[in-house]
């Protein structure tokens, strides 16, 4: 059996044997300390590593040339925008994902946050905790409406947008989504409604999950244009990547309220630096125009124990189906947009 060795640059976990267990007896485990990119690892490390194994940290082109044992790369996650596909594949470097995490858990904080914005749990915390706080009553809000009177639209049927789909229906949502790449018949078998265009599913939308992957075709997907064909005091859930979105148009829609509110797990840059983007800064200084309307977590849809767990587990069974056994296990083809 060939031998191989296996970096995992980050150092995310104490001791290397989970991993030892599943690649097997011919291959190496080897950890690197880097904690913001590449170009932190040693180059013996890098010099050995056969696969690569990576979370938060991008894969560059101008990264690569340190590696030039390398045969796979595993982005431990859905994901797989940060590695240059175009440079690995111009070195027959395979790209693969780990698909099928986490999605429970994006799946339900998509719809938490819309019912928690829906529902006026964030409006009344919000009001609550003020100096002063509210009157102990009713606040006067568009975003409050009942589940059965509001079609949910999801953008993008994968494995997250369909279990947002069906947790959407069983709290009592009509269910719409767009997915151009589906097949037919998902609608049917699912039980929910297929928008033809992203156009007509906006306009019946009054929450608009987004659950696409980030690709140059779905990169700045949603604009002012877009979101103003959303039925007015429509909410906007993005638990997917933050450039799908155009943050400052979704400002201006809120600021003039055409949007009733916004939960967002996802940013543009992350984590955000200087100058954050308007809608940022204004929810984090708690103007009074996002109160109860904005929330904003850190891309931490995905996290509970077991799928941190699992992240673990299916990107080492990943890399030892690809790089030992040599097979195409989430694979991504190099032409993927």
């Amino acid at each position: 059996m060939p031998s191989f060795a296996v970096l995992e640059p980050e150092g995310l976990y104490p001791d290397c044997e989970l991993e030892r267990r599943v690649l097997g007896a011919g291959v190496r485990v080897l950890q690197g300390g880097a904690k913001s990119g590449l170009d932190e690892v040693p180059d013996d490390l890098c010099a050995q590593a056969d696969g690569l194994m990576t979370l938060r940290m991008p894969v560059p082109a101008d990264q690569l040339a340190r590696f030039p044992r390398l045969k796979v790369v595993v982005r431990m996650g859905v994901g797989y925008d940060r590695v240059d596909r175009a440079a690995c594949a111009a070195r027959g470097i395979t790209v693969c994902n780990v698909p099928d995490y986490g999605t429970q858990e994006v799946a339900e904080f998509a719809v938490l946050l819309a019912l928690a914005l829906r529902r006026g749990l964030l409006l009344y915390h919000d009001t609550q905790r003020a100096d002063p706080p509210a009157p102990w009553t009713v606040v006067p809000s568009a975003l409050v409406r009942r589940q059965e009177a509001q079609t949910f639209g999801v953008l993008g049927l994968g494995r997250i947008g369909t279990a947002a789909a069906l947790r959407a229906k069983a709290l009592g949502y009509r269910v719409a989504f767009h997915d151009p790449h589906l097949p037919n018949g998902a609608d049917r078998a699912l039980g929910i409604a297929r928008a033809r265009t992203l156009d007509e599913l906006l306009a019946q939308s009054d929450v608009l999950s987004i659950h696409a992957p980030l690709t140059r075709a779905t990169r700045n997907l949603v604009g002012e244009r877009e979101l103003r064909l959303l039925p007015r005091n429509a909410v906007v859930v993005n638990t997917a990547r933050g450039p799908i979105l155009d943050v400052d148009a979704l400002e201006r829609c809120l600021r003039d309220g055409h949007v009733a509110g916004a939960g967002l797990d996802v940013v543009p840059e992350e984590p955000p630096r200087e100058p954050l983007p308007s809608l940022l800064r204004a929810y984090r200084a708690r103007e009074d125009w996002t109160v109860g309307r904005v929330v904003i977590t850190p891309h931490i849809a995905f996290h509970t124990p077991e799928a941190w767990d699992d992240i673990r587990l299916k990107s080492a069974e990943t890399m030892r189906d690809v790089l030992v056994e040599g097979l195409r296990t989430n694979v991504i083809p190099p032409e993927a947009d």
